[in-house]
């Protein structure tokens, strides 16, 4: 449960291996709630652009721990840059996620963006176990934006050398694009993953009205075919938000604290009434877990089987 803005909040660096043994580094923002908030950036960015710093300041002024952490290749963390690399970057989601659950911390909300906010869209696609998602200013069409980078007749050029070396302005190599990766990007299908986010999934989609790298149009397409799905569009904002912050905090939060709120459904005090008065009863509180025991799935369904199983097996001898 969130705690107060009195308590006191500590800023600490975790470092969670991801599946290929990489270092992923981020910062927690403790409050001592037993809820994280999980915050993702976007393209060549980190942990410490503005908005996820931002945003999980605004978070731990509510009580809500928040952590932002490098994908592998960015910042802090370990791993080579790679362009594109969604799945990839899913699977670093998924093992941040897979680190606060074992530490019963329940994982209420998972925020993204630009590249960050087509990551926490693909993930509740793949795992399921989220309840909760932000996209900000996410990309809907994946084959789109790749020629401001590249130039023109990129697939061509591409083919020919095997890799396109994406250049600053002054020259300078500033990424390398391999054949993969871009093949990888292009076969990224945001319309089919997001037709697989559960109902029971709810996601707010925030977009600048103003965004000159992913058009607006892109959120309200991500609008038409997510099931449990609330858009915000902010007026004149571009794609940082940059003069914005203040509508964009505003919004996620309130977000993020009516799903909270939604999520405690019904207190586990009823439960301690049930005990009471059922003569024939057993109890078990699952700590941390939410309403739809959203992180905690594999527990609730070890304690029922072997609940059930132990029934069955009294049954049987009974009957014998």
């Amino acid at each position: 449960m969130a705690q107060t803005t009195q308590n006191p909040v500590v800023q600490q660096k975790v470092i969670i291996p991801n599946k290929h043994g990489e270092k992923l580094v981020g910062i927690l923002h403790e409050t001592g709630s037993s809820e994280v908030i999980i915050l993702c950036h976007g393209f060549q960015s980190s942990k410490e652009y503005n908005t996820m710093v931002n945003l999980a300041v605004s978070l731990e002024n509510e009580g809500i721990s928040a952590f932002r952490f490098d994908f592998a290749g960015n910042g802090e963390s370990e791993g080579v840059f790679q362009f594109a690399n969604y799945w990839r970057e899913v699977d670093d989601l998924h093992a941040v996620i897979q680190h606060f659950s074992g530490a019963n911390r329940v994982i209420s909300a998972i925020i993204g963006h630009s590249k960050g906010g087509n990551v926490v869209l693909l993930y509740p696609a793949k795992y399921h176990d989220i309840r909760t998602v932000v996209n900000l200013s996410g990309r809907y069409d994946l084959n789109k934006g790749i020629e401001e980078r590249m130039g023109k007749d990129f697939m061509q050029r591409i083919k020919e050398d095997g890799f396109i070396d994406v250049k600053t302005k002054t020259g300078s190599v500033d990424f390398r694009v391999t054949e993969e990766s871009l093949l990888e990007r292009l076969s990224t299908n945001m319309h089919e993953a997001c037709l697989k986010i559960d109902k029971e999934c709810r996601v707010l989609t925030v977009h600048g009205s103003a965004d000159g790298v992913i058009p607006v149009q892109d959120a309200l397409e991500f609008a038409k075919i997510i099931p449990n799905h609330k858009l915000h569009v902010v007026e004149g904002a571009d794609h940082g938000y940059t003069s914005h912050q203040a509508e964009l905090v505003s919004v996620v939060l309130n977000f993020i604290k009516e799903a909270l709120q939604q999520d405690k459904v019904i207190p586990v005090q009823d439960a301690l009434e049930f005990a009471k008065i059922i003569p024939n009863h057993k109890l078990h509180v699952v700590e941390g877990a939410d309403h739809g025991y959203t992180s905690h799935q594999a527990e609730l369904v070890s304690v029922v089987l072997n609940f059930i199983k132990e029934a069955l097996q009294q049954d049987k001898v009974t009957s014998s």
